[in-house]
């Protein structure tokens, strides 16, 4: 059969059988032999079977191509192998379940970034086999990348140079990369715009002032919404040397990005802007007879608006108490405890009240709190975060609103952070305690884990549905301390058997018995 004879049954194909015979091969070989044996008196069905015939022959007569050069092997990898069990359990991992363990587990794949961690910082590497896997499951999930790029190693980066599906590797750099690496410039002049985001972050925890110029060099070619997120990336080890850049893009013509440039330049000490928020602070809020007194904003003029401070309301609030409001926010908060030598604790204790207005002004209060609370959170200000939550409330309902408990909560240390969690939850329980949980560090404290723990058992004392607490469950599975284990096992033999809370206990606990071997793999002898 020559290339003829495909080319004419392309072309009837094309064309219908209607419109064009069928072709017929040449000669008297085995394909004339083959193709006079079929019926032709359907064409449409003789033209596959003639298709068919004539595949069969071309592809049992191909030869075989010449093989491509090898190329250089991968750079060798001195890290020392993953132990064996650590690397049965990768496999797990990827795989997403564990043989003989169906629906008594967490889904898998969420425990993967908390591997990833421990074993990039055990500083071993992972098995050839496993490379692939981990490289397909991190193109999936882009939070994966940093961590499956370093530990893929050298291999990870050889066979992304082979297979396009891998190339974010090559624009992935590490960050413990040393600055001019190949691919640093790469990736910022190549990637994705996720990918050159985190490639700026990372440059900025390593060279603040390289990530500073990098950002400056293409600064006015990117888009609005583009410069927005990188503006975000300053946020680490930001410093005096940012505030002309970040002067500058006071002036930038989104009103997002002035936003954020003037969000920035209220957490630097001493910035010009700080300085001139401080000035409006002074005429807005003055101490007058064991009170505070509120005098609001009448206009918000052209200065206002370079700073930052949007004319119109986006909440529904008046426009004079979100004038307010944006002020005290972006005010340094020593404005208020050394010029007015009172404790954050004092200060807040004041009573609130307008210029014009003898009584208190609960409104006015809690426009001045929520304010100070923003500011706490910009600032990380752990004195005036720890006076605006106070200690956990004890009642129902009792939650502070002077900013995002969890918000506040972040900026306190991490010990501080899970003992009011804790004591949340003894008075509490789990309605209100996602964003609190999520903001405590993991995995969680002995005394936090304790405290989660007696709150599930009373929440299905209560005769509550888990789903009810899905949320809350997820991140425990997670973030639970693997020692609370046995706990969790009494709880789960104590549940009326076949119930959902027997099932959500044996799950949990078996999900911390997981967690518990699996960091234990990865730390020989020193346990999770």
């Amino acid at each position: 059969m020559t290339d003829d004879f495909w080319a004419e049954l392309r072309a009837t194909a094309l064309l219908g059988t209607d419109r064009r015979p069928l072709p017929a091969p040449g000669g008297d070989g085995p394909l004339a032999v083959a193709a006079g044996a079929v019926r032709r008196d359907d064409p449409a069905t003789a033209l596959l079977e003639l298709a068919a015939l004539a595949t069969v022959r071309r592809r049992a007569g191909l030869l075989p191509a010449e093989a491509p050069p090898a190329g250089p092997a991968a750079a060798p990898d001195d890290r020392p192998p993953l132990p064996e069990p650590a690397a049965r359990r990768l496999a797990v991992l990827l795989a997403g379940r564990a043989p003989g363990h169906a629906g008594t587990l967490a889904n898998l794949t969420e425990l993967l970034p908390q591997w990833l961690s421990r074993a990039r910082e055990s500083g071993h590497r992972p098995p050839a086999a496993l490379v692939p896997a981990l490289l397909d499951t991190a193109r999936a999930r882009g939070e994966l990348r940093g961590d499956a790029v370093a530990l893929a190693g050298p291999l990870g980066r050889w066979l992304a140079e082979r297979n396009p599906d891998w190339s974010y590797v090559l624009r992935t750099v590490p960050e413990a990369a040393e600055p001019g690496r190949p691919g640093d410039e790469r990736a910022w002049e190549e990637g994705l715009f996720a990918e050159r985001v985190t490639h700026l972050t990372r440059l900025r925890r390593r060279d603040p002032a390289a990530a500073l110029a990098l950002l400056a060099g293409s600064w006015p070619t990117e888009r609005a919404e583009d410069r927005l997120l990188f503006l975000d990336a300053l946020q680490e080890n930001l410093g005096e040397s940012d505030e002309p850049f970040l002067e500058a893009a006071l002036g930038d013509r989104s009103k997002n990005v002035r936003a954020t440039a003037a969000e920035l330049l209220t957490t630097l000490p001493g910035s010009a802007l700080g300085s001139r928020m401080a000035e409006r602070a002074r005429a807005a809020v003055r101490l007058s007879e064991g009170r505070l007194l509120v005098s609001p904003p009448t206009e918000c003029d052209p200065a206002m608006r370079r700073d930052g401070i949007a004319p119109r309301s986006p909440t529904g609030r008046g426009q004079r108490a979100w004038w307010f409001g944006e002020i005290v926010a972006a005010t340094p908060l020593r404005t208020w405890t050394a010029e007015l030598d009172l404790t954050p604790a004092e200060l807040i204790a004041l009573p609130v009240a307008g210029a014009t207005a003898e009584p208190e002004s609960a409104e006015w209060r809690d426009d001045l709190r929520e304010a100070w609370a923003r500011a706490a959170v910009r600032q990380r200000d752990a004195d005036w975060a720890r006076a605006l939550l106070g200690p956990a409330p004890r009642r129902s309902g009792a939650v502070r609103s002077a900013g995002a408990p969890a918000r506040l909560l972040a900026v306190l240390p991490p010990a501080e952070r899970a003992a009011w969690t804790a004591a949340f939850l003894r008075s509490h329980g789990l309605g209100d305690a996602f964003q609190l949980l999520g903001a405590c560090a993991t995995p969680w404290t002995p005394p936090l884990s304790t405290a989660v723990v007696a709150a599930l058992e009373r929440a299905a004392a209560a005769g509550s549905y888990p789903w009810s607490h899905s949320g809350v469950l997820g991140m425990t599975e997670r973030s639970l301390s693997p020692a609370a284990a046995p706990a969790v096992e009494a709880l789960a033999a104590d549940a009326v058997p076949d119930s959902a809370w027997a099932e959500t206990f044996g799950r949990l606990a078996g999900t911390l018995r997981f967690r518990a071997a699996m960091l234990a793999e990865l730390s020989p002898g020193d346990g999770p």
